[in-house]
């Protein structure tokens, strides 16, 4: 990526930064495929177009752009005064969380969300975006960034799972979540409110995580499909369940975070609907 008068896409210009001895040897075909599937010419489109806009704006338009529409279910049931940490289930790796950022800033009229930090790269929404480090030791400039947002009164999102779901035993569902948001929905005395997405990707999405998973292959080469996979689902509609929020109080007891984690991401998932 690079900036000019707006972020672009370059995936030339990525490969030549990261290695470029592999640039120089890949053939061309492998780097216009690699440009399709990353869909390098519609980002920049969306890019050039809606990057001048607020966060939610750009997050808006760009869903309108796409043709995809969604429904909060058990949103208004929230108080408009309380503090919440939204837990979700996270079928998308991404496209979830435009639409959960839309939904309660149209209910609350702001939200934030805990990403890894690598996401603050995308510059139209770092705005909405609380940084945090998985893979290593924590910017301080970060931390107290994530310290302060969470002490605040906006509402916050989150997806403990890490990573976009796989399918598991025949299911597709989260990877198990990490507890770290319920230790942090105690100390900032947030009640956490499970949400499930309803919503897959697609069978190849699937199929290559588990043929790299079997083979032994550490990296995630299946999220390189993962732009593709968002712009397969253009002009369709989803729904979002919000349950009942469990109090920081409740979860203040000594019983192990892993223990609650696994509770509440239970409760999210028996937000799905019977006949889906």
């Amino acid at each position: 990526m690079e900036t000019n008068d707006t972020l672009q896409v370059d995936v030339d210009k990525v490969l030549a930064d990261k290695n470029p001895g592999l640039a120089r040897l890949l053939p061309r075909f492998v780097k216009a495929y690699l440009k399709k599937i990353v869909h390098q010419d519609e980002v920049n489109y969306v890019l050039r177009s809606f990057s001048h806009q607020p966060p939610v704006g750009f997050v808006r338009s760009t869903l309108d752009y796409m043709e995809i529409t969604h429904r909060a279910v058990g949103l208004e049931r929230l108080s408009l005064d309380g503090r919440y940490l939204f837990a979700s289930n996270h079928p998308f790796g991404g496209m979830d969380g435009m639409m959960l950022c839309d939904e309660l800033d149209n209910y609350f009229g702001s939200s934030r969300i805990i990403v890894n930090d690598i996401l603050m790269n995308l510059k139209p929404l770092a705005p909405l975006f609380i940084p945090v480090n998985k893979h290593g030791r924590q910017n301080s400039d970060y931390a107290q960034r994530f310290r302060a947002t969470l002490a605040g009164n906006e509402q916050i999102a989150t997806f403990p799972a890490g990573l976009c779901s796989r399918r598991i035993k025949g299911s597709v569902c989260d990877l198990p979540w990490k507890p770290s948001f319920v230790k942090n929905a105690i100390e900032s005395r947030r009640d956490i409110v499970p949400v499930y997405f309803e919503g897959k990707l697609s069978n190849f999405f699937y199929n290559l995580s588990s043929i790299r998973t079997t083979l032994g292959i550490k990296a995630n080469i299946e999220m390189l499909y993962l732009a593709d996979e968002m712009f397969s689902q253009r002009g369709r509609h989803f729904d979002i369940y919000f349950g009942e929020p469990v109090p920081w109080q409740r979860l203040a007891t000594g019983e192990p975070p892993v223990r609650l984690a696994q509770q509440i991401r239970e409760q999210a998932y028996a937000l799905r609907p019977a006949h889906r």
